[in-house]
């Protein structure tokens, strides 16, 4: 009986709602050790995990026997409930709607983690909706503006 073989590696941004939502720099390694473990736990395989204030990035190794909307859906909802459960943020915490979805071959692999894991110095010079808008176009992905991220510059 022959077996499937796979190596995909997805790329996923999201953004925080609501401007008081934003991820401070006390919270974000620890969110994002969170949004790792559950990454992995659901038997995919963490490469990079960052963001900035208003958004977050996960890249990893995609395990095609689980759908990508049920595992950002998983994400979401489990690293939202942990923050509202540690109180670190006023009031009710909970992400936007919706994501952005880009696939990267092997070969590219090292540039996207340091891409992620430099998010900080990355933003100095570009805003997050800059830089979402230069994916959605570099992956040649049509979008109407009124369904894509609030953002808040």
């Amino acid at each position: 009986m022959a077996n499937t073989y796979t190596q995909f590696n997805m790329h996923i941004v999201f953004s925080v709602k609501g401007r008081n939502n934003f991820l401070s720099d006390k919270l974000r390694p620890e969110l994002f050790r969170y949004i790792t473990g559950i990454i992995n736990q659901k038997k995919h395989y963490s490469l990079a995990v960052n963001g900035y204030k208003d958004h977050v990035h996960i890249f990893f190794e995609y395990n095609p026997s689980f759908s990508v909307s049920d595992l950002i859906r998983d994400i979401k909802s489990g690293s939202s409930k942990w923050i509202n459960d540690q109180k670190i943020i006023v009031g009710k915490f909970s992400w936007q709607e919706g994501y952005g979805g880009f696939s990267y071959s092997k070969s590219q692999r090292n540039s996207v983690i340091n891409y992620i894991m430099n998010q900080e110095q990355h933003h100095k010079n570009k805003t997050f909706k800059e830089e979402y808008l230069q994916l959605l176009k570099d992956f040649d992905i049509e979008f109407q503006n009124e369904y894509i991220f609030e953002f808040y510059d």
